[in-house]
């Protein structure tokens, strides 16, 4: 059908045709019906695969005035254009025909009928039935429905219980009825049975040559139509009247007339490649003439383009001879005004940088006078709290305003940093009622004596989100700030927090009856240096600013709404799934930790940290080195009456500790001639200054500063301003720390070298001295001056490391590994007395007995006796 309804479009080149295979299914052949309808086709032939359920999808095509041909299968509606096809109720009757002209007196018949609910296999069925069931000598009828595995059971079934010999099968189509006459051969049947089938196709598998092979009785030929369709739809969009029904002639073929049919069908075949072939020549004679057609004409374009673009050439050279001098001209010119440009542009550059450093550099600063006052203000308030006496109210005064300073200060820091792009937020597990209350109680005395109506509310007190605290204070801080600075006394301001737990999302909100901003300004209040017209109150204008790249740090959003009063509403959102893994922190931000914390339990358990100290040459020593002179008086004053000072302007810093080898280092940054990270380097990779703890002070708050801060070895990282409590406490937790480990090496004096190296140069150093003892255990003259040459150090340098790292001195130290290694042979070796005491380097039995019996309580005979080998 497909093949005919091709040829027939290829005779007529004004027809174009697509056609569409459904495999069987309806879902698919309604969708293409659905798609042809989409676009707009002329007309549309169809053979419905089932008469009821694509009945709306043809009627929709129908309605929009598409013709529509049934072709072969009809539908249970009265809404097409034409039908085409045989008289399937015809081929029915033809076969019951068939059946009846055997002249039996008694036949058994097998009909194989179709399972859907096509008209053709419907209406076959009524024909056949309507001829063989009137018959006297029709016995028995079997119905078998072609479905798969099924119809052949039952067909095998039939086979085996038949009580009488079944005469005739007729099947739906030639394929079945070739498919059941196998099942009958391998029973041996196959020649009682006639089979007869419908279809009556042409080819070496059609059933023409099944029946002239004898393989079936008979066949009925159903014509295809696919020719006649396609001319009836011609002539429907020609106007033409055409019949509604259109019914192609159908013939049975027997054993008679077979051989006739093939050659007639044989000859339309030929006939048919013939058209096809020609058709072929034909297109391949049209692309070969287009081809030629379009080669001509570029050539004659490209001669044309040719002789133009000669004789432009011509014009051109002549023109650019003329032309080339001036563009050289005008080169130069360029070339020097570009690199006057580009020198401008540098100067502006560097011109700009050095403001910006500037700016940031007087920025850090202010942070070393704001250090001063408050840790003065604290100073004086323990000093009034230990004598009972009431704190002023000036001092909170001072250190209110000290702390609203350094807020500006750090919001002038933070607003370069922003320009720069180096934020990156740290994000930790936060309750965020009690965050908020914490900053909210900062603002209650404000507000108790302004007479503000200052509330907060919370819809859920266990509410937790991911936020950096630094930052998200920061915001609170600028939003709350400016609540108070422009509501009037008596006014109101409300922090509301809000549990969206639908939403997955917090809202923040804060609320004053302040002036207000004027509406036309609202979309202006987070640009950088903003100040409302309504203001007459003095503002740097970042605070606002900064809050808005904070919160979208945060994957959030801010918003402002100004209706009687001022409104600024947060959204966050819960869990961290919208934050990078670098970005969430387990611990609290560096910032928020102090030494305190980590260090409380250990003062009480070390009375020593505590006690005055009971002379100068007791004191721990201190080195400061900070080049702000107020503020190394002011350290120097607070620790000289616990600590043995020394302090360093930072030019001398590496000199004075070399030679001074203090307990700790107290260091700034921002020193003049070298900064603190690379005096800490240097101090930290020198053997004699290694063991030396290093506290870092620094305006630098940046996790970029912190990490270079620890890769150069400083042990503590505190930033100004800091307190001078935690300073006091983080300086007796490394003291503390520092005489753990002295204990350590002093217990395991023989064993240190034993023991696998982790990286500490304390370790190493202990390693290489006990090295060189042992290696001269047996020279009388080696001597503590020997032993400072070959560590490369001064003699009253390796004293102070020794007594730093261990608490002793270098020769009990000497003695005491001595003592020990001959502990040690005393309990695994069979040596003498005398051999171990003058390999060991003691100058005679008694002197090694007499030093053993002081060190251990036993003699060395006593001691082998006891835990000697036995």
């Amino acid at each position: 059908m497909n093949e005919n309804m091709k040829l027939e479009a290829l005779l007529n080149p004004s027809v174009s045709l697509s056609i569409y295979e459904a495999q069987e299914s309806v879902e698919r052949q309604i969708r293409d019906i659905e798609q042809m309808i989409q676009e707009n086709m002329d007309a549309i032939i169809v053979s419905p695969l089932e008469p009821e359920r694509i009945v709306p999808v043809i009627e929709k095509a129908y309605d929009k005035g598409i013709p529509i041909i049934l072709i072969d299968r009809k539908i249970n509606s009265q809404k097409y254009t034409a039908y085409i096809g045989a008289d399937n109720f015809e081929v029915g009757k033809n076969a019951g025909n068939i059946i009846l002209s055997s002249g039996k007196r008694s036949i058994n018949v097998v009909e194989v009928r179709a399972t859907d609910q096509s008209s053709p296999g419907i209406e076959r069925s009524q024909g056949l039935h309507q001829v063989i069931d009137r018959a006297p000598n029709v016995k028995e009828i079997e119905t078998i429905d072609l479905a798969g595995d099924q119809m052949v059971d039952s067909f095998s079934h039939i086979l085996d219980t038949a009580k009488t010999t079944i005469d005739y099968v007729y099947a739906f189509n030639d394929d079945t009825a070739h498919l059941l006459r196998q099942i009958a051969k391998r029973k041996g049947l196959q020649d009682q049975i006639k089979f007869i089938g419908t279809d009556g196709l042409n080819g070496s598998d059609g059933g023409i040559e099944l029946v002239r092979n004898g393989i079936l009785y008979a066949t009925i030929l159903y014509p295809t139509g696919g020719s006649e369709a396609v001319k009836l739809a011609l002539r429907i969009l020609n106007g033409e009247d055409v019949p509604k029904n259109n019914i192609l002639n159908t013939i049975v073929i027997d054993r008679f007339n077979a051989d006739i049919m093939k050659d007639q069908f044989d000859i339309i075949d030929e006939q048919h490649t013939d058209i096809e072939n020609q058709f072929e020549v034909i297109e391949r004679q049209k692309d070969q003439y287009y081809f030629q057609n379009s080669l001509l004409k570029i050539t004659i374009i490209s001669l044309a383009v040719i002789l133009g673009l000669a004789l432009y050439s011509i014009y051109s050279v002549v023109a650019i001879r003329k032309k080339n001098r001036q563009l050289q001209l005008t080169n130069e010119k360029v070339i020097v005004q570009r690199n006057q440009i580009e020198k401008i542009a540098n100067e502006v550059k560097e011109s700009n940088e050095a403001k910006l450093n500037f700016f940031t550099g007087l920025s850090h600063e202010f942070k070393t006078p704001i250090t001063l006052i408050l840790s003065s203000i604290e100073s004086l308030k323990e000093t009034f709290k230990s004598k009972g006496l009431k704190k002023a109210y000036e001092f909170e005064l001072i250190q209110n305003n000290s702390n609203r300073l350094l807020r500006l200060v750090n919001n002038l820091l933070d607003f370069r940093k922003v320009e720069d792009q180096r934020f990156n937020i740290r994000a930790s597990n936060t309750n965020l009622c009690l965050f908020s209350k914490k900053i909210f109680s900062d603002f209650k005395k404000e507000a108790s004596r302004r007479s503000i109506d200052f509330k907060m509310v919370c819809n859920n007190e266990n509410l937790e989100v991911y936020l950096d605290r630094n930052l998200m204070d920061k915001v609170y801080f600028n939003l709350l700030s400016n609540a108070f600075k422009f509501t009037p006394d008596n006014g109101k301001i409300d922090l509301v927090i809000e549990d969206q737990k639908g939403a997955n999302k917090v809202v923040i909100i804060f609320r004053d009856n302040g002036i207000g901003i004027p509406k036309n300004e609202l979309d202006q209040v987070f640009k950088p240096f903003f100040k409302g017209s309504n203001n007459r109150k003095n503002s740097s204008g970042i605070g606002l600013h900064l809050s808005k790249l904070f919160v979208e740090l945060h994957m959030g959003k801010i918003e402002v709404r100004s209706v009687h009063g001022t409104e600024f509403r947060i959204e966050l959102f819960k869990g961290k799934t919208h934050f990078n893994e670098d970005q969430v922190i387990i611990e609290p931000d560096v910032v928020e930790t102090t030494a305190i914390d980590a260090t409380e339990d250990l003062i009480d358990d070390e009375s020593y940290l505590r006690e005055e100290p009971r002379s100068e040459a007791d004191m721990h020593t201190i080195l400061i080195v900070e080049d702000n002179k107020e503020l190394s008086s002011f350290l120097e004053k607070k620790l000289r009456l616990d600590y043995n000072i020394h302090v360093s302007d930072g030019t001398d810093a590496i000199e004075r500790a070399f030679e001074i080898i203090p307990d700790i280092i107290i260091c700034d940054v921002n020193l003049p001639n070298q900064n603190g990270f690379e005096i800490c380097d240097i101090l930290k990779k020198d053997l004699r200054t290694s063991h030396v703890p290093i506290i870092m002070l620094t305006a630098l708050s940046d996790k970029d500063s912190y990490l270079m801060g620890l890769t150069s070895g400083a042990d503590l990282y505190l930033t100004k301003p800091f307190s001078y409590s935690i300073l006091m406490q983080s300086i007796k937790s490394l003291l503390y720390n520092r005489e753990k480990l002295r204990i350590y090496y002093t217990n395991n004096i023989y064993k240190i070298e034993q023991t696998a190296s982790f990286g500490n140069t304390e370790q190493d150093f202990v390693k290489a001295m006990n090295g060189d003892i042992k290696d001269n255990l047996d020279n009388p003259n080696f001597s503590v001056e020997q032993l400072a040459d070959n560590l490369n150090i001064s003699r009253s340098q390796l004293y102070r490391k020794v007594k730093a790292i261990l608490g002793i001195s270098i020769s009990d130290y000497i003695n005491n590994f001595k003592l020990q290694r001959a502990k040690s042979m005393l309990e695994t070796t069979s040596l003498s007395v005398s051999e171990i005491a003058y390999s060991n380097g003691f100058s005679s039995p008694n002197y090694f007995s007499t030093a053993f019996k002081q060190k251990y309580g036993d003699s060395p005979d006593s001691y082998r006796k006891t835990f000697g080998k036995k």
